[in-house]
């Protein structure tokens, strides 16, 4: 009889900054699009916090503004981060998020890379931007750019707003 072995499936952590500004459109927040062939015809749907995975080692805080700072470039900055809890991504991934108010000129992006086989199975390795845009975004308008599981994070960021945080 063969040996039965117990897989288990590891869910990926990640942190992540949702930066916010008082606007002329009212409170805007900073979202980014994936870089890369497989986000190039997605909009809806497909923008993001800024984030990255967390070691064992790492602080979720330190993950958060390390990555916000990789993603969009040094000319990003971010102020005292706000915690706004966990959430939980389709296909398991965990993102711990925070809210700082933050300034960013989107035409000022410079985002690190990766490296892919492009196209797939041909030999050739391209390098690809891992954010391609960065917008500000007046909150409902947000609703219909952002990952359905993120959008949580905008609830979340407004019931601080409402508390005096960030007015």
């Amino acid at each position: 009889m063969a040996a039965l072995t117990k897989i288990t499936k590891r869910w990926t952590l990640s942190a992540g900054i949702l930066a916010y500004r008082k606007g002329a459109r009212g409170l805007e927040v900073l979202l980014v699009h994936p870089g890369g062939p497989f986000w190039r015809n997605k909009d809806e749907g497909a923008w993001s916090i800024p984030k990255g995975e967390i070691d064992a080692a790492d602080a979720p805080e330190q993950v958060a503004r390390r990555e916000f700072a990789e993603e969009l470039g040094t000319s990003a900055s971010i102020g005292p981060l706000q915690p706004l809890g966990e959430i939980r991504q389709r296909g398991g991934k965990r993102v711990i998020a925070f809210a700082g108010e933050g300034h960013f000129d989107p035409t000022a992006l410079t985002s690190n890379t990766f490296d892919i086989e492009w196209p797939p199975r041909s030999g050739r390795r391209q390098s690809f931007p891992e954010v391609d845009r960065a917008e500000w975004f007046d909150i409902e308008f947000a609703r219909t750019k952002m990952l359905s599981a993120q959008v949580e994070l905008l609830d979340r960021l407004l019931a601080i707003a409402a508390e005096g945080y960030g007015k």
